[in-house]
C-alpha cells in the first residue's frame, strides 16, 4: 500500500512538471530569503477520481471557489505587510509558493514540491542536514485534505499552520507533531454549539455532518451526554446525497433545530434543498465553515426556511487589506491584458498554479467574499514570521541571516509564542498547537437588503469560559418567540417525568405524590418534604409546618379546665363529707378507709387533665398520661377488691370459712391493692424507661399542621355479685361505671380514627374526665346523697333490716 502510494505521488509529481499548462506568476509565487507554502482551494472537485490513478488532478478543470482566491490574497497581503515591516523581520524578506489544492488524493504535486530540495526528495535525510523548499506552510483547506498530506510534512517536522482544518484528530501530536492551527478545534466548536442549544432550552436536535469531517458528529455525541440534549437525527452529508429525503425525515420527527457542521459546498446544497422542498420555520445552526457564506443569504426564499445562527471567530478586520486588493488587482489586470509573460516563466512553474477565472473577478467581489477565515490565514502567516523572528534572533534593526533555519526550529518557537497581533489580538497556542480564540454568534439578517450578519453573542475561553447571547437582538421567524424544539413539553413545577421510548428527553408528565418537591437536577423523581415540612400539590417548594395544639386561652380548653377544677373541688367536698361521717354505715359500706384512697386517686387523676394544654413536651406527655393511667387504675383496684369483699362476706364466708378467715386476718383487701399497685407501678416504670412517652407529630393527616397526642387504654374488670342487699350491692354501681368507661373510650377512639384535628387532644382530656365522672356519679354521689338528704337510711337499724330481708329471701330459695 505504501509503495503504491509513493508511486502515485511520484508519477503525479513528474507529470505536473512536464504537462503543458498556462500559469500566472504574479499571484502564486514570490521570491524571498525564506519561502512559505500556501495551499488554497481555488476550485472544488465534485467527484474524486480513482485512488490508484496515475493522473494528477488539474484543478482549473473543476468548478470555481471564489472564496479560495480571496484567501490567497490574504496570504499575499500578510507577506507583503511583514516584508514592509521594519521591526518583525527587518532585513529579511519572505517569499511564497502557492498552489490550488482542490483534490484530497491527487494534488500531491504541490506537497512534493514543498518538501523537495532542488527538485529532488531524500526521505532518509537527517533533520539537521535536510533543507526543504519551504520552511513552513499554511493550508490545505479542510480536515480530510490536511490529514492526507500531513504525514509528508510531519516527517521533516515542517510546520503546517492551518487556517481551517478543525478535526480534533489533528490535535494528536504523536500522529501530527508539526500540525498547528489558528482556528478552534471541533471540540471547541461543538462545545459552543451546545452552549447555544442549552441557552434556548432545546433538546430535540438534528446534526448533519460532512463525510470529510466525521469527528464533528462523534464529538457532538460525546459532549451531549448528561446534558439533557437528544440527538434525534444524524446524517453524513456528501455532494451526491439525497438531501430532500433527509429533510423529510427531519420534518417527520418534528425537529426544529438543525446543526449543519460541514464545509460550505455541503451546507450550500442542503440549504438550497430546504428552500426547494419548502422547509419552513426551522432554526439552522451554522458551523464556522459556512457561517459567513456570502451567497446563501441572497438565495430567493432563504427567509422562509427560518432562522440561521452561525458561529465563527470574532469579526476581526484586516486594516489595509482592501487597499492591497485594489492595488494587486490593478497590477494583475494589466498583466492579464498584456499577456506578455515569457515562455521561460511559464515552464518554470508546476501545474495547479493557474486561475483563469480569478482575473475576471472584480475587486469588490474579492473584498466582499466570505471573511470567516481571513484572520485565521493572516495570523497563520504572522505566526510563522514571529517564529522565524525568534530563530534568527532578530532585534529592532536586523536579523542574523547567517543562522541556518530548519523547519523543526520554527516548530519549537511556535509553541512558545505569545504576542499581540496588530497590537490588540492575542495569539497563543496550547500544548496541542491549537490557538485560543474568541468566538462570536452571528444572526443572518435576510430581512434587509443586502443581507447582513449581526453579532448577537460571544464566547470567551480566557480567563474563564463565558458565554452570552443578547436575546433582544434575535429576530425569530415566529414573531419573536423562541422556537420550540423539544421531544416533550417540559414538566410544570411539581410534576415529574415518566420516560417514554429510547431518548431520555421524551417522556410523559405525571403528577407527583402528595407533599412533593420537584428536584430540577433529577426531573424524573418527586422527593417528599421533610417530616416538619409540607407542600401543595404541584409545588416546587416545601413550607415549614405550623405546629398547632390546644392553647390555655382557647374556649374549649378553658371549659375543660374549669370543669376539671370543679370536679376536683367536688372530690374534696366528698372527701370531707366522708371523713365527717366516717363512722356511719354508708361510709363503712362504701369501703371505709378505702374510700379516701379512691378519692385521692381520682383527684390526682383529674389533675393530669391540665397537662393536655399548652405546647406539649415530654414531661407534659408523661404527666398527662402516666398519672391518669396509674392512679385511675388504683381506684379501680379499690373498687374491685371492695366488691369482692362484699361478695366474700355474703356468699363465701359460709362456703369457704377458712379462706374468709385468712382474708380477714391478714387484711386481704389492702394486701391485694398494694401488690397490684406495686406491680402496675413497676410495669409503668419499665414502660417509660424502655419506650418513654414523647410527643409525636401527626404529619400525615393534615399536611400543614402537627397534632400532639398519646392515648392510653386501661381496661380493668370488676364484676362481683348481682343479688346482694341493695345497701351493700356495690357491684352494680361499679359495673355501670365500667360500662360507661368503655363507652367513653370507644367513642374517643372512634373519633380519633375518623376525625383529625388539634381538638382530638381535648377530646382525650374529656374522655379522662368522663371516666372519672363515671365513678363519681355512679359510686360516690349516690352515697353522698344518702348521707345528706336521707339520713334515716344511714343508720345501723336500717342496714340490719336490709340484711334480714336478704337472709329471708335466700332461705326461701
Amino acid at each position: 500500500m505504501l509503495l503504491s502510494s509513493i508511486y502515485i505521488f511520484l508519477v503525479g509529481f513528474t507529470n505536473c512538471f512536464f504537462v503543458k499548462v498556462s500559469c500566472s506568476t504574479s499571484d502564486f509565487s514570490l521570491e524571498g530569503d525564506y519561502l512559505l507554502g500556501g495551499l488554497f482551494a481555488l476550485h472544488e472537485t465534485e467527484h474524486e477520481t480513482t485512488l490508484f490513478s496515475t493522473e494528477a488532478t488539474e484543478c482549473f478543470r473543476h468548478s470555481t471557489a471564489k472564496s479560495g482566491y480571496q484567501m490567497l490574497q490574504v496570504m499575499r497581503f500578510a507577506v507583503e505587510e511583514i516584508n514592509n515591516s521594519t521591526t518583525l523581520l527587518p532585513n529579511v524578506s519572505l517569499g511564497y509558493d502557492i498552489f490550488d489544492h482542490c483534490s484530497n488524493t491527487q494534488n500531491f504535486n504541490s506537497v512534493l514540491s514543498f518538501i523537495s530540495k532542488n527538485g529532488s526528495i531524500k526521505p532518509k535525510e537527517k533533520l539537521n542536514n535536510y533543507q526543504p523548499k519551504v520552511i513552513a506552510l499554511t493550508g490545505p483547506y479542510g480536515s480530510s485534505k490536511s490529514m492526507t498530506v500531513a504525514p509528508l510534512f510531519t516527517m521533516d517536522l515542517i510546520p503546517m499552520v492551518n487556517y481551517v482544518a478543525s478535526s480534533y484528530v489533528l490535535s494528536d501530536k504523536h500522529q501530527y507533531p508539526s500540525y498547528v492551527r489558528t482556528i478552534p478545534s471541533n471540540n471547541d466548536l461543538i462545545e459552543m454549539i451546545i452552549h447555544i442549544i442549552r441557552w434556548f432550552g432545546w433538546n430535540w436536535i438534528a446534526f448533519l455532518g460532512s463525510q470529510h469531517d466525521l469527528d464533528g458528529l462523534n464529538v457532538f455525541n460525546e459532549y451531549i451526554r448528561n446534558t439533557g440534549i437528544c440527538l434525534a437525527y444524524q446524517e453524513s452529508l456528501s455532494l451526491n446525497a439525497n438531501n430532500s429525503l433527509t429533510l423529510k425525515k427531519i420534518n417527520k420527527l418534528s425537529i426544529n433545530v438543525i446543526v449543519i457542521f460541514a464545509l460550505p459546498q455541503y451546507a450550500t446544497k442542503m440549504i438550497k434543498a430546504a428552500i426547494a422542498n419548502n422547509i419552513q420555520d426551522k432554526v439552522w445552526i451554522a458551523s464556522q465553515h459556512w457561517a459567513m457564506n456570502q451567497q446563501l443569504p441572497r438565495e430567493p426564499g432563504i427567509g422562509k426556511i427560518g432562522t440561521v445562527i452561525g458561529i465563527m471567530e470574532k469579526l476581526l478586520s484586516l486594516t489595509g487589506f482592501n487597499e492591497f486588493v485594489y492595488k494587486a488587482r490593478g497590477t494583475t489586470d494589466v498583466g492579464h491584458n498584456d499577456r506578455a509573460e515569457s515562455e521561460v516563466q511559464r515552464k518554470s512553474k508546476t501545474c495547479n498554479q493557474d486561475c483563469d477565472y480569478c482575473s475576471l473577478l472584480t475587486t469588490e467581489e474579492i473584498i466582499n467574499e466570505n471573511p470567516t477565515l481571513s484572520f485565521a490565514i493572516y495570523s497563520a502567516i504572522y505566526t510563522i514570521a514571529h517564529a522565524l523572528h525568534k530563530v534568527l534572533q532578530c532585534d529592532m534593526n536586523k536579523c542574523h541571516k547567517n543562522t541556518m533555519v530548519k523547519p523543526y526550529m520554527l516548530l519549537g518557537e511556535i509553541k512558545k509564542l505569545d504576542f499581540l497581533l496588530n497590537g490588540k489580538y492575542h495569539i497563543k497556542y496550547d500544548d496541542h498547537f491549537d490557538a485560543t480564540i474568541s468566538y462570536a454568534v452571528v444572526l443572518w439578517r435576510t430581512d434587509v437588503n443586502p443581507p447582513q450578519f449581526e453579532m448577537v453573542g460571544t464566547y470567551e475561553k480566557l480567563p474563564e469560559i463565558t458565554f452570552t447571547i443578547d436575546n433582544s437582538l434575535l429576530l425569530w421567524h415566529n414573531n419573536g418567540s423562541v422556537p420550540f424544539s423539544n421531544c416533550s413539553a417540559e414538566c410544570e413545577e411539581g410534576y415529574s417525568r415518566k420516560p417514554e421510548g429510547f431518548h431520555s428527553c421524551c417522556f410523559h408528565v405525571k403528577n407527583a405524590h402528595l407533599t412533593p418537591i420537584y428536584n430540577y437536577w433529577d426531573p424524573y423523581t418527586c422527593f417528599p418534604c421533610a417530616e416538619n415540612e409540607w407542600s401543595d400539590e404541584g409545588s416546587t417548594t416545601c413550607k415549614t409546618r405550623s405546629v398547632v395544639y390546644p392553647q390555655f386561652t382557647e374556649i374549649p380548653s378553658i371549659i375543660v379546665m374549669i370543669s376539671t377544677a370543679c370536679l376536683i373541688i367536688l372530690f374534696f367536698a366528698i372527701f370531707c363529707l366522708f371523713a365527717y361521717n366516717y363512722d356511719t354505715p354508708v361510709v363503712k359500706s362504701a369501703g371505709g378507709n378505702m374510700c379516701f384512697l379512691m378519692l385521692t386517686s381520682l383527684i390526682l387523676s383529674s389533675i393530669s387533665v391540665f397537662f393536655f394544654f399548652g405546647k406539649p413536651t415530654s414531661v407534659f406527655c408523661l404527666l398527662r398520661n402516666a398519672i391518669f393511667a396509674f392512679f385511675f387504675t388504683v381506684c379501680i383496684y379499690c373498687l374491685t377488691v371492695h366488691s369482692f369483699q362484699i361478695v366474700c362476706v355474703f356468699k363465701m364466708a359460709a362456703q369457704f370459712p377458712k379462706v374468709h378467715s385468712l382474708w380477714v386476718k391478714h387484711n386481704g383487701q389492702w394486701l391485694f391493692i398494694a401488690c397490684s399497685s406495686f406491680i402496675h407501678l413497676i410495669s409503668c416504670v419499665i414502660w417509660m424507661t424502655v419506650d418513654p412517652v414523647k410527643a409525636i407529630a401527626d404529619s400525615w393527616t393534615f399536611k400543614d399542621q402537627i397534632i400532639w397526642f398519646l392515648g392510653f387504654l386501661c381496661l380493668l374488670f370488676s364484676y362481683m355479685g348481682r343479688d346482694l342487699p341493695k345497701n351493700y350491692n356495690e357491684a352494680k354501681s361499679i359495673t355501670f361505671s365500667l360500662i360507661l368507661y368503655y363507652l367513653i373510650w370507644i367513642a374517643y377512639f372512634t373519633a380519633y380514627l375518623t376525625t383529625k384535628s388539634k381538638y382530638i387532644v381535648i377530646f382525650n382530656a374529656v374522655a379522662q374526665i368522663s371516666s372519672i365522672n363515671g365513678i363519681l356519679f355512679t359510686y360516690f354521689i349516690p352515697k353522698s346523697y344518702v348521707i345528706i338528704f336521707q339520713p334515716q337510711k344511714n343508720t345501723p337499724a336500717y342496714f340490719h333490716t336490709s340484711i334480714q330481708n336478704y337472709t329471708q329471701t335466700i332461705s326461701r330459695t
